[in-house]
């Protein structure tokens, strides 16, 4: 390998949202992730939704009252 070319290569610690952390290797010392192996619903097996902005929440909010009058086009108003 060529000298000088390459990122210095650090012993990170990787932190998730759900608690969980571990050590591995990277170019940055340390990582925060919001998802990890063991919070997520493919290796968990378990079904999770996984909302970090609100998005869930936004949408059920949205579409509460069972109409979809937000997806429609305004009305034109008539010329007199």
């Amino acid at each position: 390998m060529k000298e000088g070319i390459h990122p210095k290569y650090y012993e990170t610690k990787v932190t998730c949202g759900c608690g969980n952390s571990f050590v591995t290797g990277g170019t940055k010392p340390e990582l925060k992730v919001d998802i990890c192996n063991m919070c997520h619903p493919f290796y968990t097996g378990k079904l999770k939704y996984v909302d970090t902005a609100g998005r869930i929440e936004k949408f059920q909010k949205k579409f509460a009252a069972g109409t979809y009058a937000s997806l429609q086009s305004p009305k034109k108003k008539k010329k007199r």
